[in-house]
């Protein structure tokens, strides 16, 4: 068994390799930009780790995992453009330095490009990766949908903001784990309960992203601490710190988030310190990765096939950027 991090070096070194056409070069230049930026590539590499949970890792798994990057580059693509954000990974977003129009035909070739890769699979295996593949792709569509709705809503409530995540965040992790699991020849139960360690880890994950956003150190975590706050965007912290607050805080908190005071990250944060919000999101997020592991422990596999997977879960939950 190999760990995600041989993993995701071998995936690169074989991503890397990704032949895209020359010609517009006006085009395919800015893919080919986009692309070199690199990135964790948890989701492929959670594809190459279902396979290998079962079995050895079969050549198709390879062309998978390779669209499921596409895919993930793409929804990054058109999330800059929604957030009218001008980097990515502390250069230049795609839109900021080609403008909006080649930014958006840049993203949808690299999803073309995406099912060019899955075609390549077994035909044998290609409808069930395909309908789950493009479940999960409509299923991202929605939950972007929907975390856009929030932005123009007073108040989203705990389910609303978990639904919401699951369909955005999570489902391509489960996803692409369960493509694995299908490609390595796991029988239907050992799929779903991979899917389902997938979909709350994936849980666990955004939690500890809302955390960092908001108390985590800005030389480790990469980005400006309390841009959540900032954008009004609502998250974890945010939702229950509207429920545990107490009447003034409430009412602040409002007033805050209607506001362009120069202190509004650090009164935002105080509160959510006097509402223990902090401490209530570290134990949300081992919850939820306790129920992903309690998924991983009923799959029917030997326990160390499992360990990298264990390993990465931990990882990913106690990360610090």
């Amino acid at each position: 068994m190999q760990s995600f991090e041989l993993l995701s070096q071998k995936f690169s070194l074989h991503f890397d390799k990704l032949s895209l056409p020359k010609q517009p070069a006006t085009l395919y230049e800015p893919d080919e930009y986009f692309l070199k930026m690199g990135g964790k590539r948890i989701r492929p590499v959670l594809c190459l780790m279902g396979n290998e949970l079962v079995d050895e890792i079969k050549p198709d798994a390879w062309h998978v995992a390779t669209a499921i990057e596409l895919f993930h580059n793409f929804t990054l693509i058109h999330d800059d453009i929604m957030d009218n954000a001008p980097l990515r990974r502390g250069i230049a977003s795609l839109h900021a330095k080609y403008g909006v129009n080649t930014a958006i035909l840049a993203g949808d070739v690299m999803l073309v490009t995406a099912y060019d890769h899955i075609n390549k699979i077994d035909h044998s295996y290609l409808h069930k990766i395909l309908h789950l593949f493009n479940r999960a792709a409509r299923e991202v569509c929605e939950g972007q949908q929907i975390d856009m709705d929030f932005e123009r809503s007073e108040s989203v409530s705990f389910d609303d903001y978990l639904h919401m995540i699951g369909q955005k965040t999570s489902v391509l992790l489960a996803a692409s784990l369960k493509m694995g699991a299908i490609l390595g020849g796991a029988g239907e139960r050992n799929q779903n309960l991979l899917y389902e360690f997938g979909k709350k880890l994936g849980l666990a994950f955004q939690v500890q992203d809302d955390y960092l956003d908001a108390f985590g150190d800005p030389g480790k975590f990469g980005k400006q601490v309390g841009g959540d706050i900032l954008a009004n965007k609502k998250t974890f912290l945010l939702i229950r710190a509207m429920e545990a607050a107490n009447e003034s805080g409430k009412k602040e908190l409002k007033s805050l988030l209607r506001s362009d005071d120069p202190g509004k990250v650090n009164k935002v944060l105080q509160i959510f310190r006097d509402s223990k919000v902090d401490e209530w999101a570290l134990q949300l997020k081992n919850k939820f990765l306790d129920g992903a592991m309690d998924h991983l422990e009923d799959i029917a596999v030997i326990s160390k096939r499992k360990e990298p997977l264990k390993e990465l879960a931990h990882f990913l939950v106690i990360r610090e950027f």
